[in-house]
């Protein structure tokens, strides 16, 4: 009697290992398909940015320092190896665009271009799709997280070194607003 009971117990403790494991491999591919889908409206956001920042320079050429900083920013973000690299990098270049949209505020010409008109609706839109992409992103890792972290699920996690993911946060200067000074 005791050796079927501990047989059963076995199977059930074996019957979820491989159950919790499988769910760990599902979450683990929803967290990479996730970014895949993020990093596909990053691109089209990284295409657009040489667009804008030439169209910018046209009409405001002493705002060198500004239209660098984006040019940089974007090329240190398509540089990045890892996943984490590239989220914290990217807040760089989100701040970046944002200081070269506030300069762009400043010049009636340039608001009044129908190309630049258009770049701007492209990237609204980019921005909407990449926006909703991050929260997609950040709901099934914080699926997959929770499930690293909650017993009895951690101790697989553990046994197969599923470790946590990061979760697409602005920085603190990125909550800021964009500083912009027409002065000096």
């Amino acid at each position: 009697m005791i050796g079927i009971i501990l047989v059963i117990l076995v199977a059930v403790v074996l019957i979820y290992g491989i159950a919790a494991y499988n769910g760990f491999i599902r979450l683990r591919n929803d967290v990479r398909e996730a970014f895949a889908t993020m990093d596909v409206y990053l691109k089209k956001r990284y295409d657009l940015i040489p667009n804008l920042v030439e169209t910018v320079k046209g009409y405001a050429k002493h705002e060198s320092e500004t239209l660098q900083k984006v040019t940089d920013a974007r090329a240190s973000v398509m540089q990045a190896a890892t996943p984490s690299e590239k989220l914290k990098k990217e807040n760089f270049l989100t701040r970046s665009l944002g200081q070269l949209l506030a300069v762009a505020e400043a010049y009636p010409d340039l608001k009044a271009s129908t190309n630049f008109n258009e770049l701007m609706q492209q990237l609204e839109r980019v921005e909407e799709d990449i926006a909703n992409a991050r929260k997609f992103y950040n709901a099934v890792v914080n699926k997959f997280n929770t499930r690293c972290e909650s017993f009895p699920s951690n101790i697989i996690a553990k046994l197969f070194h599923f470790e946590e993911e990061p979760m697409f946060e602005t920085d603190e200067t990125s909550r800021e607003n964009v500083k912009v000074d027409f002065g000096a």
